[in-house]
């Protein structure tokens, strides 16, 4: 049912980006809009990885580096039949993490030090399992799709709006014409987070699976959603169009379940993984105390 709705919502965003080049030129505007998208999205689908994880300022990590954090993804990759993902660490104090790759055979995660400092090992765990989780289910290569196809749309309506606003013989009239060149962007950012949300459910009960720890997950997902009201991630903010891809919205004010919010309602996904636990095939995990993470 998430992939149904989420190949939907992305046929959605592509029919919007498609109607903004017809109503800018009609067939020509729409056959533009198309190869438009076509080469964005081939841009994206090789580059996509490297801008997220340059925007976030994230550096590689050996085994040399961070041995047991290295030796944790390892395990986890084994757990959940991925080849080992390249590591990353981004410097900052809020506790976070994401995944990125076109693909299980080109991915990457990464945690901030704030992850590794604040939280305890178990609960570490239940993140990256997230994260590979998303690795696993081809959800990176969904969220560059969409973020590309957002920016993309937001780039033909400001275009639109300069060069081709003020048509009275465009479909709709200027006035439907202008309308529509304002609305776009909202309606691809919309889509975008309804993706976004749909994703993270499916990534936390694959998380939850892959480490056995769905309550290690939950009290992380907690402790990270209360620590990024009070920490400010500067990569993030300064490049809001990755933070989708973040475990918990890492910007600072935003965490309502609304139609703005890049994630679930953080009490709506700790329910699901409470409930997730009660389940036969899962034990009531005990969380360790947090401590620093060597």
């Amino acid at each position: 049912m998430n992939m149904m709705k989420t190949g939907l919502l992305m046929a959605a965003m592509t029919g919007l980006f498609l109607a903004i080049g017809f109503v800018l030129g009609r067939e020509t505007g729409m056959l533009m809009a198309l190869a438009f998208a076509i080469a964005t999205n081939l841009f994206a689908y090789w580059n996509a990885d490297k801008m997220v994880l340059r925007m976030a300022g994230a550096r590689p990590v050996g085994a040399a580096d961070a041995p047991e954090f290295h030796t944790l993804i390892a395990r986890l990759a084994h757990n959940a039949n991925l080849p080992m993902p390249k590591v990353f660490i981004v410097e900052s104090d809020q506790p976070n993490a994401f995944a990125t790759g076109r693909n299980p055979e080109n991915a990457a995660v990464a945690a901030t030090t704030g992850l590794l400092r604040r939280l305890s090992p178990d609960e570490i765990e239940g993140v990256m399992a997230h994260e590979l989780a998303h690795i696993k289910n081809r959800d990176t290569l969904i969220m560059a799709f969409t973020a590309t196809i957002s920016g993309a749309i937001a780039m033909l309506a400001n275009f639109g709006f300069l060069f081709g606003g003020r048509d009275r013989n465009a479909p709709g009239g200027a006035i439907g014409q202008i309308l529509l060149i304002v609305l776009a962007p909202l309606a691809a950012m919309i889509v975008q987070m309804a993706i976004s949300r749909t994703r993270e459910y499916s990534a936390d009960r694959g998380g939850a699976e892959i480490s056995g720890k769905p309550l290690a997950l939950a009290s992380a997902l907690r402790r990270i959603s209360g620590a990024a009201h009070d920490m400010r991630n500067e990569g993030a903010e300064a490049n809001p169009a990755i933070a989708h891809l973040f475990i918990i919205n890492p910007l600072s004010g935003i965490g309502l379940d609304s139609l703005f919010s890049t994630h679930p309602k953080t009490d709506r996904r700790v329910a699901a993984l409470e409930a997730m636990a009660a389940e036969p095939a899962f034990h009531s995990d005990q969380i360790r105390p947090s401590g620093p993470w060597g």
